[in-house]
């Protein structure tokens, strides 16, 4: 399975958020999205960083909760870990695990966003997996007396 058959289920809508705007509105943005990261974005299209919930709480571990009325733009990762919606999902669960991040944006071969995946997306993705595997064991068991 790839991570399109997962952007099939949850959809392509993507949270972002401009790079000059303040961090507690992002905090905000994230709270009324029920989202943990933001993918910062001046168009919306062109992936800039990415801000997260734990991104911020260390920088107010850091330098205190002053960076609230930061720009967002002093907090997000600028090296942005990203996907194909053609990468299968268990080369995207190594990655996420093996760098230990939980938002991976899905850009196009010419780098537009084009979604996002989470490790909980991924891992309801395998459950959903593992229990249709498991019913058609099932029934080929049943099918056998």
């Amino acid at each position: 399975m790839n991570v399109e058959s997962i952007l099939a289920g949850k959809g392509r809508e993507v949270c972002t958020i401009r790079p000059d705007t303040l961090i507690v509105e992002a905090v905000h943005r994230m709270r009324g999205e029920r989202v943990g990261a933001l993918v910062v974005s001046q168009d919306g299209a062109r992936i800039v960083g990415i801000i997260s919930d734990r991104g911020i709480i260390e920088a107010m571990a850091d330098r205190g909760t002053e960076v609230m009325d930061d720009q967002v733009a002093s907090v997000m990762t600028r090296e942005v870990v990203t996907c194909s919606a053609r990468d299968e999902v268990s080369a995207i669960m190594a990655t996420m695990t093996n760098r230990r991040i939980r938002h991976l944006p899905v850009v196009t071969e010419d780098g537009t966003l084009c979604g996002i995946i989470s490790i909980g997306d991924v891992v309801k993705h395998r459950i959903d997996e593992i229990q249709f595997e498991a019913e058609a064991m099932r029934e080929y068991i049943a099918g056998g007396r």
